[in-house]
């Protein structure tokens, strides 16, 4: 029996006016300190985006999911921030915010494959 390991994620938001505090969820990033795993995935549906807020810059917003991923994987190609171990890292990209791309509060909960878990959290929250 594979051992069961305490993890963490938190769904990516897309936020046009964050004012209104309407969103779209667009992926979700998942931490296990056990298995020293960090991770997000997203998909960026422009169709559904452009009808949620017309205006809205597709570009900027792919960009910025994009650092998202650099800064999970870690090294200098995503900055000073994905250079911090991998929990400030999390912390740091889960930490509340006022952007048009933002994070869910984060949620706990207990797996055995991170990135199994990852995927299945994806596609019941996103897709």
């Amino acid at each position: 029996m594979q051992e069961r390991h305490l993890f963490e994620y938190a769904v990516l938001r897309v936020m046009p006016h964050v004012e209104r505090e309407e969103f779209i969820n667009v992926g979700v990033i998942l931490y296990c300190a056990k298995q020293r795993f960090l991770k997000a995935v997203f998909h960026v549906d422009e169709n559904k985006l452009k009808a949620f807020c017309e205006k809205l810059d597709i570009e900027e917003v792919a960009a910025n999911l994009l650092a998202f991923e650099r800064i999970c994987a870690g090294g200098k190609a995503g900055g000073p921030i994905a250079t911090l171990d991998i929990a400030s890292r999390f912390r740091w990209l889960t930490a509340t915010r006022s952007t048009v791309v933002q994070t869910s509060k984060v949620h706990p909960g207990f797996c055995d494959d991170p990135d199994e878990k990852l995927n299945k959290l994806y596609q019941q929250l996103v897709l």
